[in-house]
């Protein structure tokens, strides 16, 4: 059975490189983003059936009108990514209040309006699947710079693992996962709060293609947190296994 899938921030970057893969492997899409031109182009690339739905993420009851259109659409919701998200280029030290509370509002509470929001129709059908797209900055802070972006991700991983932990035992059929990409050629720097360098231009940015191919596998194979290189978890293995772990922070650019 085709898989009805709903990705945020579908209009460019990971989400519309994703998208055009999922079209290819006969999903059925429902595409959210502010931007309704940017969202037409993508959908336009994915066949007649792609919906579109411009939507704020930040504003829940416009997640909300995300789920009810897909649902009027499909009947059903499959798979949700919560895709969506922004950097920023500004160091711990010099975060003001509003860096932090724009940082966890797209990062964080977004998500979260999105379990929420289709968290009652996955129960209902006992089945389904929520995909968080975090970061490996999630994980480990290897730039200073985003430092509260990295906190935000933290923030959500953490929410992932508890989600997924409460709904083992009652609901079974209902899979949660987190996905960690690391630097992605996309326009993501550019699109920092503070601005940024061109995450294009960096050396070791890893083609949108392949981060989309990766997020397609965990969909087709669902496991807790899915990776795009294959190094990335011996990383999280050397980080976390060290015995004081100011050492690996000595060594992260900043």
């Amino acid at each position: 059975m085709e898989k009805v899938i709903v990705v945020t921030g579908g209009s460019a970057g990971i989400g519309a490189a994703f998208a055009r893969l999922a079209a290819k492997k006969g999903a059925r899409l429902v595409l959210a983003a502010r931007r309704e031109r940017e969202l037409q182009e993508v959908a336009g690339e994915c066949g007649p059936e792609a919906l579109i739905v411009v939507a704020d993420v930040t504003r829940r009851a416009d997640v909300e009108r995300i789920r009810d259109q897909a649902l009027a659409r499909f009947g059903r919701i499959d798979v949700w990514i919560n895709n969506a998200g922004r950097g920023i280029s500004r160091p711990a030290a010099e975060l003001t209040d509003d860096d932090i509370d724009q940082m966890m509002l797209v990062n964080f509470k977004a998500p979260l309006y999105g379990v929420q929001a289709v968290l009652p129709h996955m129960k209902e059908r006992g089945s389904g699947h929520i995909i968080n797209v975090s970061s490996m900055l999630g994980r480990i802070p290897f730039a200073s710079v985003r430092a509260g972006y990295s906190a935000a991700k933290h923030a959500l991983m953490s929410l992932t693992a508890n989600l997924r932990m409460d709904l083992r035992a009652q609901y079974p059929g209902i899979l949660v996962s987190a996905f960690l990409p690391g630097v992605v050629a996309t326009d993501f720097g550019l699109n920092a709060l503070h601005g940024g360098p061109d995450s294009r231009t960096l050396p070791f940015a890893q083609p949108v293609e392949e981060v989309a191919a990766a997020l397609w596998n965990l969909v087709e194979k669902p496991r807790a947190e899915g990776f795009t290189r294959p190094h990335a978890q011996k990383m999280l293995i050397d980080y976390y296994g060290a015995a004081d772990i100011a050492e690996p922070e000595s060594k992260m650019g900043r």
